[in-house]
């Protein structure tokens, strides 16, 4: 849509085709955080980031898994991404996360106060006839209640802070004037999708929905349109300029995901889109694009859901009072780590013979009755259906629970016990759990000196499955620093461009902060569709481009932007 969009205000005529009935994609499903070092809206916050503070830490994050030259193309381009859509976009209106953490900020570059952003929410009622088109979130709310990033950080302590109680009165508050206004707000992801559709709306960008691609068209050794279905029938859509891949990862695809990935693959652990299965990746591929980091994913550790999509913990784990143990009934890992690093780690023992596939997330009833988990508030049981399917169990002792659970009883009691010595000296001398300024983020501040340190001392205790979820795939098709997709020789395949979990991620291996994959899949596509239009007409992408900024002609500027997620 970022794509789309930008192609439109720089005056190239642009169709926007979409495989799905809805739009919006695994985005829409998402926390909508967008991570885009240095922008405008951080600026406006007072943010203390730099161009210079950005390269160096995503330095440090990325390494060389990823060529410099593209690793700048994304600092460089977000911010004046940002500056461009907002001159023109009634709709473009961000606000900024205060204090959610980058994911390293020990790392040189890094801010422990974060640069996450995310879309204000916006009354679904803007959309209008559209609002059914927008994809479903994951967990759905009653109509009425938008919950924030900021919102989430503070529910989460709603039975142990005044900043808890105060926002689930704001929260409760807000609710009860949408209802009686008859408002419909849409927050996180549904509203990044929701603005997005409304300024390509307003541009008169058409988006043909139900319009899955079926081949990428080359002529003459340059890429020149596609053939899509649209609903139902056979399409041509002629590209004079180029072609954008946007169409998601393949996450859904389990014949790829085994081909690819090493180690056990479910296409039931991931929150990703349904529809994404890789098309637009394989389609890039049979015109000679070359993949990489096919291997990786947006992972993180999530809880199997017997009624639908599973649940992506990324509060839970670093909350005091829980670990995360493997088939031995041992810790493996700082359980508050990022989600992604958390995963990483239990294929790595998974591959060594070490079962941690699926672990398990062990806590107490002091954890219970504190904290939301799976989105259920503290105290109240947890729902039936996680003990009848046996995600859930739980004991009266730890004896007990390991028993069930089928880990040493002997090794589960000893880890427990050096744990809970950890916990009461506030230092986890094993992993650094809560060393890192991320770690603390979703932990208690009224627990010291550590907030995500506590025994687990009361019973009954509880286990719960924890599986290798994951947002999306993180591989895909190669491309430069103008989103221009490559082959197996570095060469430039001419008219063909991919953005976001289509092309290979320029987070490499890591993850930099909330928002990035959705932050690079926006740059990239505004990269994509500058390039497209500072092409001389006629000008094929391989040939050296305009000077930037050259204005379009729209006379001769027609181009075709895939988007199909």
């Amino acid at each position: 849509m970022t794509a789309a969009l930008t192609a439109a205000y720089r005056g190239l005529s642009v169709t926007l085709i979409e495989k799905s009935r809805l739009f919006g994609g695994s985005t829409a499903r998402s926390g909508g955080g967008i991570w885009v070092p240095n922008n405008p809206v951080l600026q406006a916050a007072g943010v203390p980031d730099s161009a210079e503070m950005a390269r160096t830490y995503l330095k440090a994050v990325v390494g060389n898994r990823v060529p410099e030259a593209k690793q700048r193309a994304f600092l460089d381009n977000g911010p004046e991404m940002f500056n461009y859509l907002g001159a023109r976009s009634r709709y473009w209106d961000f606000v900024y996360d205060r204090g959610y953490s980058d994911y390293h900020p020990e790392y040189p570059g890094g801010l422990s106060q974060g640069r996450s952003i995310e879309p204000k929410p916006i009354d679904g009622r803007l959309l209008g006839a559209d609002l059914h088109k927008i994809n479903k979130p994951t967990m759905s709310a009653p109509a009425g209640i938008a919950i924030t990033v900021s919102d989430f950080h503070d529910l989460n302590m709603i039975a142990r802070t005044w900043a808890g109680k105060k926002a689930a009165v704001r929260v409760g508050a807000k609710t009860a004037l949408n209802m009686l206004k008859g408002a419909l707000p849409l927050s996180l992801g549904k509203a990044l999708a929701a603005r997005l559709w409304l300024s390509l709306r307003d541009a008169g960008v058409p988006v043909w929905l139900s319009t899955p691609l079926t081949e990428i068209m080359v002529e003459g050794g340059a890429v020149v349109g596609v053939r899509a279905e649209h609903e139902g029938r056979p399409v041509v859509i002629k590209a004079r300029r180029g072609v954008v891949l946007a169409a998601g990862g393949f996450e859904h695809n389990l014949e790829m995901r085994k081909q690819y990935i090493a180690g056990p693959q479910s296409t039931e652990w991931t929150v990703g889109a349904t529809e994404n299965v890789g098309e637009g990746i394989v389609a890039g591929q049979k015109v000679g694009g070359a993949v990489d980091l096919m291997d990786d994913a947006w992972w993180g550790p999530s809880v199997r859901n017997p009624e639908g999509p599973p649940f992506f913990c990324l509060a839970e784990r670093s909350q005091p009072g829980a670990i995360i143990v493997n088939s031995n009934g041992e810790r493996f890992v700082n359980e508050s780590a990022p989600y992604v690093n958390v995963v990483h780690k239990m294929y790595e023992d998974e591959a060594a013979g070490t079962g941690t596939i699926p672990a398990h997330f062990i806590f107490d009833q002091n954890f219970r009755d504190r904290y939301l988990f799976l989105g259920n508030f503290p105290k109240r049981p947890l729902p039936q259906k996680y003990y009848d399917s046996g995600i859930i169990k739980s004991a009266d002792t730890l004896a007990e629970l390991a028993a069930k659970i089928g880990v040493p009883a002997d090794r589960l009691a000893a880890s427990v016990q050096r744990f809970n010595g950890m916990a009461r000296n506030g230092r986890d001398e094993d992993f650094g759990r809560g060393d890192s300024a991320y770690d603390r983020y979703y932990g208690d501040p009224t627990v010291k000196p550590n907030p995500t340190l506590a025994p687990l001392e009361r019973g009954p205790f509880y286990a719960v499955e924890m599986v290798p979820g994951d947002l999306g795939t993180k591989g895909g098709l190669v491309t430069d620093e103008h989103a221009r997709v490559l082959d197996h020789e570095g060469r430039v395949i001419t008219g063909l461009y991919a953005a976001g979990n289509n092309s290979a991620a320029v987070m490499g291996n890591d993850y930099a902060g909330a928002g990035a994959t959705i932050g690079p899949a926006m740059v990239f596509g505004y990269i994509a569709a500058n390039h497209l239009a500072d092409l001389e007409p006629g000008q094929k992408s391989e040939s050296k481009p305009a000077p930037a900024k050259r204005p379009a002609r729209r006379a001769h500027a027609n181009s075709a932007a895939n988007q199909e997620k």
